[in-house]
């Protein structure tokens, strides 16, 4: 397969860069500041394009490349992919579901641990001396309270196990209701905000979930309320979160995803009832290595003509 072209869209973990290297012709987009040119150059030998959470394929990269076969994502998200557009062209897609799942949901528990408890504020009081001056304030417990999910997908149902441990009663919100789920579900993510004291987003990011949280629904959730993001940046409607957080209308968030990432807006930064982490939901030297392999592994399905092992498309 030395002779295949593939083209990695950003760097995205090193382990999958030395494999493909390994097995395939490879291309790091990103080494080619003068796009264009690089592309009228090598997208006849380009049959496969390796894209991410932050750069996947889109309408126009996919038109770009004549010979495309196959676009095999580094993320179990596909906002950055052009569906239509692959399925129009007969491309196939794969992503890496499951194998990331149990770290997304960890993390999603350690984010709301660590707004209700103040871990971050507290490891800063004992850093900078503070507690010599006296105890740190009290806190908010997470046992017991009312956990909100939108989207009951894998992720979701992992994160609503762990909450479970913690004797947190489960509701959840998604596009129609579970026929097997054991969970109270709500019509609306507003009347899921107003029914629970911590609302995670664990759903895909569509036309539809753009900016699923606004105004009403933090309001909905209210100045106890804590929010957990870690789906997709534009779930949230930023500029709303923030002055809901300045202004005291929502208790807390924690996020692993930002809008306009890796920009962060700075007004957060001064919050200490927020928790921000950089996208690390699936940041765990085994879980990439599993996601790495299993990108692999399509690729290697599709160009010996098997059947992918995770296809979406």
């Amino acid at each position: 397969m030395e002779a295949i072209g593939v083209l990695m869209t950003c760097p995205m973990s090193l382990y999958l860069e030395q494999e493909l290297d390994r097995r395939f012709k490879l291309f790091r987009f990103w080494n080619f500041p003068q796009k264009k040119e690089f592309l009228r150059e090598y997208s006849p030998s380009i049959q496969a394009v390796v894209g991410n959470a932050t750069v996947g394929a889109d309408a126009d990269l996919i038109d770009s490349l004549p010979g495309l076969e196959i676009v095999a994502n580094f993320s179990v998200g596909l906002d950055k992919v052009d569906l239509e557009k692959c399925r129009e062209k007969a491309i196939r897609v794969s992503n890496t579901p499951d194998v990331l799942t149990e770290d997304v949901a960890d993390l999603a528990i350690g984010l709301i641990l660590a707004t209700l408890r103040r871990i971050c504020e507290s490891d800063r009081y004992v850093r900078t001396g503070m507690w010599m001056a006296g105890d740190f304030k009290l806190t908010s417990k997470f046992s017991g309270k009312s956990v909100g999910i939108i989207g009951l997908g894998r992720i979701g149902l992992a994160i609503a196990k762990r909450a479970e441990a913690f004797g947190c009663p489960i509701s959840y919100y998604s596009r129609s209701r579970k026929p097997d789920s054991k969970y109270r579900y709500f019509p609306s993510v507003v009347e899921l905000a107003s029914n629970c004291s911590i609302l995670v987003v664990a759903c895909p990011l569509t036309n539809e979930t753009h900016h699923i949280i606004n105004r009403q629904v933090i309001d909905a959730l209210g100045p106890k309320g804590v929010l957990i993001n870690i789906g997709r940046g534009p779930h949230v409607d930023e500029p709303e979160l923030v002055s809901a957080l300045q202004e005291g209308r929502l208790g807390g968030a924690g996020l692993d995803v930002f809008e306009h990432e890796p920009e962060v807006p700075e007004q957060l930064f001064g919050l200490d009832n927020v928790v921000l982490t950089p996208h690390v939901g699936s940041g765990t030297i085994e879980t990439r290595m599993a996601m790495a392999d299993l990108v692999i592994g399509n690729l290697e399905a599709h160009f010996l003509n098997k059947p992918l092992l995770t296809p979406v498309v």
